[in-house]
């Protein structure tokens, strides 16, 4: 895997040259004059640890998560108190964890991100289905939240057992989530479970979009080294299939696709908080990505409030980008979308995207992987399945191996991958 990796990273970056993190602490993040900048909040809190999630979190306990509030909103003030005027950002994002355990405290974040940044097209936020009661809705509506995207991964309770998660109600969540309106409701499910049929995903579907979503996500099982799995991985030929069937079905019910694994209602505005040019992220294991680096913070919440306390950022690791590595991670997660917009190249890079990618996209053209429509690449469902392949690969090869030496190292000295 590693190979592949490598090699495609050689070829596309023009380059040998490995992906070098260093601790370079700096004190600030220039960020003010970054186009379509968007905001990520990590909330790292869960009433339990499930099996599968790779995500940074930990068990509640409300005096920690109290003292990871007031520092989370110290940090926004170090990056932000850095402006020289209150910043115009596109959509603010919680992730976790579970962002819903703390419902009381995300009015008081979001008006601490309000003194430095202006947030133009919304708020998101997850949340673990037992959150999903009249009483958090409201609160998160009252905090500005208009986004919310519910973690359901199967509505039957035998892969809720395979995924090491309990039984829920989700009839009395249903009932719930009518009571409070949001412009978007997403649920995310994952495939490619021991013995999943597309019969079985199909119910999933129908269920979320017959109960209050408007949109889904579906992803496939990822099987990180430092997770636990209780059973076999799926025959990637058998993964291969689902996919394929998963997605002419969503097409035959009229659902748009608005990235490799989501799907929605036409018209509705996606929950999305990874296929975005610039973002600042805040809270342990957040990332930050800025024209000419990426940032990712500690993951090590004690660590993480001690060096926010000591007015320093709590940013662990830094990869400081080449033009052509910055140029492969656009164009990985724009293509995350299914589509590349050539003149949108243009204006973020300032050259052309057939200048330094032609060959490439006319390889694409000729395998079947895209259509071209005037300055639009679009991914075939073929190129959809293999950009799936290649993220898996590229999810094994690199986001795990980083993880999984922040799990166990606040502040490393340096991470090369090759």
């Amino acid at each position: 895997m590693s190979f592949i990796t490598s090699l495609t990273r050689s070829w596309l970056t023009r380059s040998f040259r490995a992906f070098r993190f260093t601790n370079a602490n700096d004190r600030s993040l220039p960020y003010q004059n970054t186009e379509n900048l968007g905001l990520y909040i990590h909330i790292p809190f869960c009433r339990s640890l499930c099996d599968f999630c790779p995500y940074c979190k930990v068990v509640y306990r409300e005096e920690l998560a109290k003292s990871y509030i007031a520092t989370l909103k110290r940090e926004i003030e170090l990056v932000g108190a850095d402006g020289m005027e209150r910043k115009k950002v596109t959509t603010l994002y919680f992730g976790g964890g579970s962002p819903a355990l703390v419902a009381d405290e995300i009015g008081g974040i979001v008006e601490t991100v309000g003194k430095y940044f202006e947030i133009t097209e919304g708020i998101g936020l997850e949340l673990h289905p037992c959150d999903v009661t009249e009483e958090t809705l409201r609160m998160l509506h009252k905090a500005g939240v208009t986004r919310i995207s519910i973690g359901i991964q199967s509505f039957s309770d035998e892969y809720l057992d395979v995924l090491g998660r309990g039984k829920i109600d989700y009839q009395q969540m249903f009932w719930e989530l009518q009571s409070v309106p949001f412009e978007t409701v997403s649920m995310d499910f994952i495939f490619a479970l021991p013995g999943q049929t597309l019969e079985r995903v199909k119910q999933d579907i129908d269920t979320a979009f017959a109960n209050g979503a408007n949109h889904i996500a579906i992803y496939p099982f990822i099987d990180f080294t430092y997770t636990k799995r209780k059973f076999e991985k799926m025959p990637e030929a058998v993964k291969k299939k689902l996919l394929a069937d998963i997605t002419e079905y969503c097409d035959q019910q009229g659902y748009v696709r608005d990235s490799i694994w989501t799907f929605a209602k036409p018209s509705v505005k996606k929950y999305s908080s990874m296929t975005r040019e610039n973002f600042l992220g805040f809270g342990c294991s957040a990332t930050t990505l800025l024209m000419d680096q990426f940032k990712i913070n500690t993951f090590s919440i004690p660590d993480y409030i001690k060096q926010v306390e000591n007015g320093l950022l709590p940013t662990a690791l830094t990869l400081k980008f080449t033009p052509r590595q910055r140029m492969l991670y656009y164009l990985f997660w724009t293509a995350y979308t299914t589509k590349v917009d050539a003149s949108a190249f243009k204006q973020f890079f300032g050259e052309k995207l057939t200048h330094c990618y032609g060959f490439e996209l006319l390889l694409a053209r000729m395998l079947g992987f895209a259509k071209k429509d005037g300055d639009c690449y679009t991914m075939t469902p073929k190129g959809a399945y293999f950009y799936h392949y290649y993220e898996n690969y590229y999810t094994l090869s690199y986001i795990d191996q980083m993880w999984n030496l922040m799990r166990v190292n606040a502040f490393p000295e340096e991470l090369i991958i090759r």
